[in-house]
């Protein structure tokens, strides 16, 4: 299993120089990697091991690329190849897709050193605090909140400066899976220890167990991101007045990202803490963030990354998480399976069929748990909550507050 640590860097100005310096070197390898790739024919494009090749005398002729450490240049290389291929897979989805951009100085903002060329000394430090040596560079300090598990290789080192201007940096992990907690038993999975999960517009979540989690209320921070932003188109584009405003965007930005991460970790350790197996819808979040209405809020959700920390962290405490088919999650009746068109603002599931009523939302929790069952070849069992759900006017649906996930999900987060 693969997975990372993140770790705020307080490097020297010194350092700190080095790292700037060495990020516009890897900048210019990269760009120039991206002209000698569009320079070739197009029936010979060279491949990343072509241009792996290549470094040798792209050092001996440009004795700036010879400070970079040799994996730290590879994996600069191997950058631009796996950008192109991600370019490729969107075009074949039938995306409109141009080619890829040379890289200005804002937009390069990591470097990796793949495999070798740094070094982590965690007794150098102290008072949560650790030390991380880049080659031809210098030492790092971080704070290290979280060891590095014993069990855990490190892969990679990437060391980023974000448009705040503070450093990161990130270490990939990789942990033998017979290292991890061992998931429970499929036959010993029922509808008491699993949740379908349907991700809400009304609420951040609703499970088929009747428990909704509220949003994360951001508007505070929106209306301070607005007044910022404000003031930035004000100022003269380039001059000092405009990069220590655009600091104060960038910085509030950072703030809401901050915010919706944190709350992701925390409503995720929740899940895995509370079931055997958590069943989520596997959403297509570029075609509905693409949809006029409700585009902040979806972005707000970052579904995407949610699902990728609940898979993560299943992985990590013996938790199923399965991802199954959204369409029809909605419209399909969790009773008879009969499929009923809903506008977005009915907000009630009501069966014409065979009179089943109840929550929009809680209705399609129950779709994704069935779904669930399915994928992983279990029968639906016996003591299915559609057979004991309330009606949409009871009291007994569970609301469960921003606050509550925060505290639960922090033990051991």
């Amino acid at each position: 299993m693969e997975h990372s640590h993140r770790y705020h860097a307080y490097p020297t100005q010194e350092v700190a120089d080095g790292l700037e310096h060495h990020l516009n070197v890897h900048r210019q390898l990269y760009n120039h990697v991206r002209w000698d790739y569009e320079q070739a024919p197009e029936d010979d494009k060279p491949t990343e091991y072509d241009q792996n090749n290549k470094l040798p005398e792209w050092k001996r002729k440009w004795p700036v690329f010879g400070e970079l450490h040799s994996k730290a240049a590879q994996a600069t290389v191997a950058r631009f190849h796996r950008n192109l291929s991600n370019l490729r897979k969107t075009k074949e989805k039938g995306y409109n897709v141009g080619r890829l951009k040379r890289q200005a100085p804002a937009e390069y903002r990591s470097v990796t050193y793949n495999q070798s060329g740094f070094d982590l000394d965690e007794k150098r430090g102290h008072d949560r605090f650790a030390y991380v040596r880049f080659s031809k560079i210098g030492w790092v300090k971080i704070r290290y909140h979280r060891p590095i598990p014993d069990h855990a290789t490190i892969k990679e080192v990437t060391f980023k400066k974000e448009t705040t201007g503070e450093w990161f940096v990130s270490f990939g992990l990789e942990t033998d899976d017979a290292d991890l907690p061992e998931k429970p038993a499929l036959d010993s999975l029922d509808a008491s220890n699993s949740v379908g999960i349907d991700l809400g517009i009304l609420n951040y979540i609703h499970t088929s167990d009747g428990k909704t989690v509220d949003w994360l209320n951001l508007e505070d921070d929106y209306e301070r991101l607005r007044r910022e932003q404000r003031k930035l188109s004000r100022k003269e584009k380039g001059s000092n007045n405009y990069e220590k405003q655009r600091l104060k965007v960038a910085k509030v930005k950072r703030r809401i990202r901050r915010k919706v991460l944190d709350y992701q970790h925390k409503i995720t350790m929740w899940l895995v803490k509370e079931y055997d197996a958590v069943f989520v819808e596997n959403l297509n979040v570029k075609g509905m963030l693409e949809q006029s209405h409700n585009a902040r809020n979806k972005q707000d959700a970052a579904w995407r990354q949610f699902i990728t920390l609940l898979e993560y962290k299943g992985d990590l405490h013996g938790t199923h998480v399965v991802q199954v088919e959204a369409r029809g999650t909605t419209k399909e009746c969790a009773a008879c399976g009969v499929e009923t068109a809903k506008p977005i603002w009915v907000r009630e599931h009501s069966c014409p069929a065979c009179g089943f009523e109840t929550d929009r939302d809680a209705n399609a929790a129950m779709n994704v748990l069935q779904r669930g069952f399915s994928a992983l070849g279990l029968g639906w069992p016996e003591d299915t909550p559609v057979k004991t759900v309330t009606a949409t006017d009871t009291a007994d649906f569970q609301r469960v507050s921003a606050s509550h996930v925060v505290e639960t999900g922090s033990l051991g987060a």
